[in-house]
């Protein structure tokens, strides 16, 4: 067990096969002792190039379709897995890590997208906010660290403003002449509060 516990996050979908969201992890420096291109350490990414990733991707897709638990050892890595609609997400860990972490980790997944998509995880939901999950993606794992797992605080860092407070910023003016203009207006209303005052 690592701290670099993620090795990948992967979102498929199971109609065609196809990726719909990756991304996998390394550490930023192998241990000591290690060359520096191996991949036989624990956080490094076994699946350098984008061909062994989507060889990978189609192992694990025509394993999991098959299977009902939500956690496999598959290609000696543990893999736990959640279906949605159409798509399945993925987290990949070592051999050697904590499945219930790692579970804790799709779970969190799950559920910071049912609260962003509004309980419509679908592939074509997926798509069309792909900004919104990436960002919670990476609001749960950055590098291979888990970072939080409670959906409510990762949503709640990712979700756009409500729509009533866009209404307000949108009449204001942050260009430099803007800014220039708002100086000025907060100068002068000083300058006669203090004349006010004396």
């Amino acid at each position: 067990m690592s701290l670099f516990s993620v090795n990948a996050i992967l979102i498929l979908s199971t109609d065609d096969s196809s990726r719909i969201l990756a991304k996998y992890y390394s550490a930023p420096h192998p241990p000591i002792g290690v060359a520096p291109n191996s991949t036989n350490y624990p956080g490094a990414n076994p699946y350098p190039n984008l061909k062994e990733q989507k060889a990978f991707e189609k192992g694990l897709l025509d394993k999991t379709s098959k299977q009902t638990s939500d956690i496999i050892l598959y290609d000696n890595r543990v893999v736990v897995f959640k279906m949605e609609s159409d798509v399945m997400l993925y987290v990949i860990g070592g051999a050697d890590e904590n499945e219930i972490l790692l579970y804790n980790v799709v779970l969190a997944l799950r559920d910071s997208l049912n609260i962003l998509l509004k309980s419509s995880t679908d592939k074509r939901t997926i798509i069309e906010n792909y900004d919104l999950v990436s960002l919670a993606i990476d609001e749960i794992i950055d590098d291979g660290i888990i970072l939080e797992t409670d959906p409510v605080i990762i949503t709640s860092r990712v979700s756009r403003p409500p729509v009533q407070d866009i209404a307000s910023v949108k009449g204001i003016d942050l260009s430099e002449q803007g800014l220039l203009n708002a100086w000025e207006f907060g100068k002068m209303k000083l300058g006669e509060r203090l004349r006010q005052g004396l």
